[in-house]
């Protein structure tokens, strides 16, 4: 698992990782079952303080996306639990703010980040019929 933190960013360091872990399983690069790293071990590699790093993995445990197993490890779990649509729209909104300020910062046009967005879309899912 790779993960790089960008500290001059305004996305707070556990969201980072938090973002990036979610990635990395819809990408399928974390598949089902997969060990995470311990807490300690992902905060003295990235280097970041291990409260951060374990607000990320409790929120995605939540989340149900990752399953925390006392003194055995974390793993990402089989299926999260499905969300209602508006929550799942709303989690999606606050994501989508962060990446309209980040356009609008580095001066890209609407076009080319519906073209990013789609190009990411189309990775994806070129990623799932592979893994079929």
């Amino acid at each position: 698992m790779f993960i790089r933190i960008e500290s001059s960013s305004a996305v707070p360091i556990y969201r980072q990782i938090i973002d990036q872990i979610k990635y990395q399983i819809a990408s399928g690069g974390l598949r089902v079952g997969d060990r995470l790293p311990s807490v300690r071990e992902l905060a003295r590699q990235l280097p970041v303080n291990q409260n951060t790093v374990l607000k990320a993995y409790d929120l995605l445990a939540r989340e149900g996306l990752l399953n925390r197993r006392q003194g055995d490890g974390t793993f990402v779990e089989d299926a999260p639990p499905a969300l209602k649509k508006s929550e799942r729209i709303k989690q999606l909104s606050a994501v989508l703010a962060q990446v309209a300020a980040q356009a609008v910062h580095f001066e890209i046009t609407p076009d080319q980040l519906h073209d990013l967005l789609d190009r990411q879309i189309k990775t994806l899912s070129q990623g799932d019929q592979h893994n079929e």
